[in-house]
This record gives structure tokens, sequence and C-alpha cells, in this order.
């Protein structure tokens, strides 16, 4: 799978979501794609709508993980002039930008309870309110199709996610297994990309020595079909000599990890959080590239960035200023780290973890944090 909309693959479970895609898009149902992060559950609801007789029409994409609540609201269902502060003109949400064609809403089960409310009525009657209005703006024809990591059964269990809200969404599912469970794909998507990024890049496609297919292939690939496509794309632009050796391949495939970083690969049975947080604390690896760049490439959620930096203050004692030094990153970074976090609602108040006075020295911090 890429983003030329088109399943690449050759094990039966390819097949099986093939034979979904064109039942779905013979109807106006809502779709409810479900899979790992990086499985391509966006190339899917692509296919879907361009099979369909909404083809002609706009297919919106949204990442209800990547908005803030108040943001998502005005973007999903527009705004009217003066309803917040640099609201100056009346705005067009994503649903009637989708009129007439399909909305794609990613990681819908990091909505929260009110937003899944307000999707909920929508739903219900087609109609558009826009934020600050008191009344319905309009009535739009689109089709929604969602997508999650997340067992939405268990966060209705949980009291996370609206039962009501799951059946409506859930009128065709279509499930993508991960890429460790269909090997047999691994080869054919090596191919695939190494022509496509050697045409992009205008370099001769590198040739891969059999030893090094079979580490690509006995990889577990926990970002699946997107972390392979970018370790592709890096091999494709470093070989040099027109071979990748296995020792050209990341660390973590070749299995050439230095000792301390030996458990952070052993984690299968770990949660997420708890693997990203060692590779920072015991890997010594930075922020930025493991937490921040999967957070906007929607591989990890609000919720895993929560995680990570709730056990980090637990080990800090609520010091974001040594939480900087904990993920790695540079001293002038700081103001940067605390601005994503904020931005993004992922923020933690440091006092809950926090047992003593706070000393003077951290008064600064507490300025910027509390």
């Amino acid at each position: 799978m890429d983003n030329q909309r088109q399943l690449v693959g050759a094990s039966l479970a390819i097949r099986d979501v093939e034979i979904e895609i064109e039942c779905a898009a013979r109807s106006d149902a809502k779709v409810l794609i479900t899979g790992e992060s990086g499985v391509g559950k966006e190339v899917v609801a692509r296919m879907v709508h361009e099979r369909s007789h909404r083809r002609q029409g706009p297919l919106v994409t949204i990442n209800c993980a990547g908005l803030p609540d108040s943001l998502l609201e005005s973007e999903l269902f527009g705004h009217v002039r003066g309803s917040f502060t640099d609201a100056y003109r009346d705005k067009r949400g994503w649903l009637e930008q989708a009129q007439g064609g399909t909305i794609f809403m990613d990681e819908v089960g990091e909505m929260s309870l009110r937003m899944q409310a307000l999707l909920l009525r929508f739903l219900e009657n087609g109609e558009i309110q826009r934020v600050g209005s008191d009344r319905a703006h309009a009535s739009v024809d689109v089709r929604v199709i969602s997508a999650t990591n997340r067992d939405l059964v268990a966060r209705i269990t949980d009291k996370a996610f609206r039962e009501d809200l799951y059946y409506r969404l859930n009128v065709v599912h279509i499930t993508i297994p991960p890429l460790r469970q269909r090997r047999e794909d691994i080869p054919v998507l090596l191919t695939h990309f190494m022509r496509a990024f050697s045409t992009q890049h205008h370099v001769d496609p590198p040739s891969l020595l059999g030893e090094t297919i079979a580490s690509l292939t006995a990889y577990d690939w926990p970002g699946n079909v997107r972390e392979l496509k970018n370790v592709i794309e890096r091999l494709v632009i470093r070989t040099r000599n027109g071979v990748v050796m296995p020792a050209d391949l990341p660390r973590e495939i070749s299995g050439a990890w230095p000792q301390a970083a030996v458990m952070v690969r052993s984690t299968s049975q770990k949660p997420k959080s708890d693997v990203l947080f060692e590779r920072m604390s015991i890997a010594r690896e930075s922020f930025w590239s493991v937490v921040y760049e999967p957070f906007m490439s929607r591989d990890l959620t609000r919720q895993d960035v929560r995680a990570i930096i709730t056990r980090g203050l637990a080990q800090t004692r609520g010091s974001y200023k040594s939480l900087v030094q904990l993920f790695n990153l540079q001293p002038q970074d700081y103001k940067r780290f605390l601005s994503f976090l904020r931005k993004y609602e992922c923020h933690m108040p440091f006092q809950q973890f926090r047992s003593l006075p706070l000393r003077l020295e951290n008064a600064s911090e507490e300025r910027l944090v509390g």
C-alpha cells in the first residue's frame, strides 16, 4: 500500500481487503477501517472513494487526533464571524467542503465525548451547525469513512467512546492486518518501493542481498508499511555501491543494537508508550525522532504522548526541565517542547508529581509550566 492509491501484496489477507473495498464502493454505507498505525488505512479510504459513484466529488481528510477539541469543531462544522477571537469572517467547515463527496475521519477513536456527540448529531440528520450559530446552517450529502487503530469496543467498555456512535460508523467494517501477519507481502513491497523511490530520486535501483531480504522479512515492522516505506527510501538515497548489505540496514532491523538497547527491542508485550520511553531513556534517542515525528505522521495518538510525558514526569518529579534532558533534547529546545505539548493538549500538570516544595531554581520553570 502506498500513496498511489493501490494495494501492493500477494497475501490472501490483501486479497480479502480488496474484496471488502469493492463491496464498500458499491454503496454509500458508512465504512469503519481498523488496523494498527501505518498499515494503510488512508489508502483504503481513498480506494473506496475513487471506486464509488462519488469519485468526481471531493475527498476531505481529517486527523481527529491532531487537533484540540475547539479547533476540531470549528474545522469540521465551520464557524460564523465573531464566534471567537480571530473569527473575522464566516468559514465553511470540512463537512461542507466535502459536499457530494467523502469525508475521511482518521483516528476517530481519539475524539472527546463532546465531539462524539456533535458528530452523532450530524450523522442522524445531516445538518451543519456552525460554531457560534444558534441554528442549523445547511444540510449536506457526504459519505463518512472513519478509521482508528483503537479497539473501540474496549473504549466503549471504558466509557471513552459512545456505543451509539460506534454502531452508526460501523456499517461496513474493513480490517487491515499488520505487516508481521502477512510477511509474504514484504518482498513484493520491497520491489515496489525500490522502483518507486529510485524513479523519484533519479538513481538506479539498488540490489538487495539474500541475507538483507531475509533480515527485512524477519523484522516485525511495528510501524507497518509506513515504516518499511521510510526505510526503503532511506536505503535508496544512501546506497552508493548499488548493493544493500545487511550492515546498511537500521540497527533495529540488522540486530546491531548496543547492549543498553537490547531490552527495548524485546518489547512486543509492552505498551507502545513504554517502548518509546525506553528508547529515549535507555537507548538515548531524541524525543523529536521517537515521539514528535511519529505523532505528526499519525503513528501515535495524544493518549500515547500523554502516557510518555506522565511516566517522564514521575521520574523527574514534575520537572519539565529535567524531562528535556531525559528525552535527549538540547536546553534551547525547552520552549519548543512545551509549546508542542500545549498545542496538542499533551501538557500534564506538574504539581501532582512533586512531593517536596519547589526549589528557587525552578521558579522560572513554574512561570512557564504552571
